[in-house]
């Protein structure tokens, strides 16, 4: 259990002194065509995706392959990513923006974890289990296209290395930066801002680091945010302590590690937001724990784990999230934008 504690401190650290949230770089992809954050995401995908093959081809991990829902994963991921437009931050993102001291992110955070839990454990259980019925596909890549998991891997690193070192090739922009008030290890740490692709190798060290030691606590599986949520909730409604397991350390652990990094780093400041941010974190948290319950994951759960293992369920999470975000964003930013009106919530959110 302790070791869900550390990982998921090491993950909240490295989050929030690189400003690793996919909300915002799913967002810039379509607001201004940069892509850094997302070949950042598929270098942390990837390096989970080769550690992760070799513990299965070794023996040292075995994943067994379910069934999915088309309808629950597609439609749970067009709304969680309408959700983390509105909340200001995926599930991740929202924890660790927590811990800087956000109330909006409090409140997002807040509905995020009931309304996973309303679908995971009340009323909107039975509606989960309905739709699952429907539409259901072998969740497995390799399997349904007959290609070996290993060469699905391959085409993936291959991809991953080309977008990578294109955009390294790229001239860059030479952003002024105040005066180091640190040096040595201090200053890389606490001050300098981190290049996302060194956060991304570091974030896919990680969620292949949790694997195994999930594995050794009982939980079989990587990374992932929103049940652990779900289960926070239900605990401290239930008094059910079986539902404390390595999962609810690591989302504990990204908080406490994200608070340390924004603490020390001078960055942890209580922000009340606005009538308007109130009401966007709301609905976004509701919509966010709803989405992420019907799609089986999240930005981390499907986005960055169920990917590495080459499962529909991954994919299409993925996609689709990208895709509400991309129809939220024109909504929230463009066309507010082009009619001279004020969006209802701060781009910086």
């Amino acid at each position: 259990m302790l070791s869900g504690l550390i990982i998921g401190a090491l993950l909240g650290f490295i989050l929030q002194r690189a400003r690793f949230c996919m909300t915002g770089g799913f967002r810039d992809i379509y607001l201004t065509r940069d892509h850094t954050l997302l070949y950042a995401f598929l270098i942390a995908i990837s390096i989970q995706a080769v550690g992760v093959y070799f513990l299965t081809e070794t023996g040292a991990l075995t994943l067994s392959v379910k069934s999915i829902s088309l309808i629950g994963v597609i439609g749970g991921s067009l709304l969680f990513g309408v959700g983390i437009i509105l909340a200001g931050g995926c599930a991740t993102g929202t924890w660790y923006r927590a811990a800087e001291g956000l109330i909006g992110s409090w409140i997002a955070l807040l509905f995020y974890m009931l309304s996973a839990a309303t679908v995971k454990y009340g009323v909107l259980a039975d509606t989960y289990k309905e739709i699952n019925r429907y539409t259901a596909i072998n969740n497995s890549m390799a399997q349904t296209l007959n290609i070996p998991q290993g060469l699905l891997i391959v085409i993936l690193v291959v991809i991953t290395t080309f977008l990578v070192i294109k955009h390294l090739r790229k001239p860059r922009i030479k952003v002024p930066t105040l005066p180091a008030q640190r040096t040595g290890i201090l200053h890389v740490l606490f001050e300098k801002r981190w290049h996302p692709f060194v956060a991304g190798a570091a974030v896919g060290l990680l969620a292949f680091a949790a694997w195994p030691l999930s594995s050794a606590s009982g939980r079989i599986g990587g990374l992932g945010i929103t049940t652990p949520s779900a289960n926070i909730i239900q605990f401290l409604l239930t008094g059910n302590a079986g539902l404390i397991d390595w999962g609810v350390f690591l989302v504990l652990g990204i908080f406490l590690g994200s608070f340390i990094a924004a603490k020390v780093s001078k960055e942890f400041k209580w922000r009340v937001p606005s009538s308007n941010i109130i009401i966007s974190s709301t609905v976004g948290g509701i919509l966010m724990g709803v989405g992420a319950g019907f799609a089986g994951g999240c930005t981390i759960g499907n986005g960055l784990t169920n990917t590495s293992i080459m499962m529909w369920q991954g994919w299409l999470g993925l996609v689709f999230t990208i895709i509400g975000v991309w129809i939220t964003s024109y909504f929230v930013y463009v066309r507010p934008r082009s009619k001279t009106t004020p969006s209802l919530i701060n781009i910086t959110h």
